[in-house]
């Protein structure tokens, strides 16, 4: 059974589903200020071979990432929300300096403590999104 203070510390689904929001929108927008302010300040981003931990660190990765990309796209597919915790499903497309596409589908686990990230764990399909096209 819940405590009191364990259920203050579990986000409305509404909150998730802002947060998330806003978390779409930092990308593309660039705004790794935003961002990282999401998150609690040991929380964790996470893509694959790459780990950042603490507030300044994810800011910094934003920051990085933002200075050779000129544009990103994203389509939120679904959320799934179960407690403190919430996948989602995006098509993900960012445009670098260079005019290269990285389209990937992606997959995100995300975890809460109250209205703030605690882990976010992105999981990327860069290979799919190239072949769809392909289909008859």
């Amino acid at each position: 059974m819940f405590s009191e203070i364990s259920r203050a510390s579990v986000p409305k689904p509404e909150a998730i589903r802002s947060i998330i929001e806003q978390v779409k929108d930092c990308w593309i927008e660039g705004k790794g200020d935003t961002l990282a302010s999401l998150f609690t300040p040991d929380g964790e981003l996470i893509v694959p071979g790459y780990r950042w931990k603490g507030k300044d660190a994810i800011r910094q990765a934003a920051a990085d990432f933002a200075k050779n990309t000129a544009s990103v796209k994203i389509e939120i597919h679904q959320i799934i929300i179960e407690g403190s915790h919430a996948a989602v499903e995006w098509y993900w497309e960012d445009t670098a300096v260079t005019g290269q596409k990285n389209p990937a589908d992606d997959a995100i686990v995300l975890d809460f403590v109250g209205n703030k990230i605690k882990r976010l764990r992105e999981y990327i399909d860069t290979q799919t999104p190239k072949t769809q096209s392909n289909k008859g």
